[in-house]
């Protein structure tokens, strides 16, 4: 509730406020806002809001002026699929520029802000950019900011501040593992034929099996957001993976994939002795076994 009202103040009066902090921080060189174009967005279904948004935007580049999209939709493919994706405001300059602006309710006190929650604000926004500038290579003139707009309230109280985040290192990161993602079609091309996760018309049984078919990597972070986490879970635990310890645990191992292959290696009973891997193993086995050896 605290931060759609304190969304609403900042983009009050035709976001006036939220222009005079644009300027301020990212203006350079442009001519103080006036008034700014409040494109109407509205349209049936994400598909139709992300088309409607694509063609506000190319409008309010062709007009020359300032523009404040509200809430705009933006498309971006994940995997294959599109995912679409709603920043607070999008703001056109006269010259062509983009502008993601994040407004979050977290504050600013002495002009800097938890570093968590600005890296998390940094990531977010990334992807935005991201999805922009894929309209942007459709739209003459048009070119987006790799810098944004963060917005909170200052020190303690309800009143707006604004610093430019450059999001440059979390493009490059999201880019890298968007093409690391499996596609879709890729996926279902190895299912056997047949396979189906429809609901309707079959047992449990036939379903369990369609679901054993897709291959599953396992992270504790995976309970937060999906709704097969407990079923994979077991999968792992099943099968002995390093995965359901962590990510990085299993960055860590290298080519050791199992915990029964990670044990071996720390008895020395597998693994090459030249692998750096199985040597940190093998010494971290030999101080364990020194540090809970009896005292003499």
């Amino acid at each position: 509730m605290r931060g759609n009202a304190f969304e609403a103040k900042v983009k009050g009066d035709g976001g006036t406020e939220l222009l005079r902090l644009l300027h301020e921080r990212m203006g350079a060189g442009a001519e103080p806002p006036g008034q700014a174009l409040t494109p109407d967005l509205a349209a049936a279904g994400p598909e139709g809001r992300a088309a409607r948004t694509a063609l506000a935007l190319r409008e309010a580049t062709e007009s020359g002026g300032w523009a404040l999209l509200d809430h705009p939709m933006l498309a971006l493919e994940v995997a294959g699929s599109p995912a679409y994706l709603e920043p607070d405001a999008v703001v056109v300059h006269p010259d062509g520029r983009w502008t993601v602006v994040e407004i979050k309710s977290f504050p600013m006190i002495d002009a800097a802000a938890d570093a968590s929650k600005v890296g998390a604000a940094a990531r977010q926004s990334a992807v935005y950019v991201l999805a922009l500038e894929r309209v942007a290579v459709l739209t003459k003139g048009a070119s987006v900011d790799h810098s944004v707009l963060l917005v909170c309230p200052k020190d303690f109280s309800n009143l707006p501040t604004a610093s430019v985040i450059d999001v440059r290192k979390q493009l490059a990161v999201t880019r890298r593992q968007l093409t690391r993602l499996a596609r879709i079609e890729d996926i279902a091309d190895e299912l056997p034929p047949g396979t189906t996760f429809d609901l309707d018309g079959q047992s449990g049984a036939s379903l369990a099996t369609a679901v054993e078919a897709v291959p599953a990597v396992y992270a504790p972070e995976c309970l937060a957001a999906c709704e097969l986490a407990f079923h994979c879970r077991g999968r792992a635990r099943d099968e002995g993976t390093v995965t359901a310890l962590g990510r990085s645990l299993r960055g860590e191992l290298g080519s050791l994939t199992t915990v029964g292959e990670v044990l071996a290696a720390a008895r020395g009973e597998s693994g090459d002795p030249a692998d750096p891997t199985v040597a940190a193993v093998r010494r971290a086995a030999a101080l364990r076994a020194e540090a809970g050896a009896p005292c003499r």
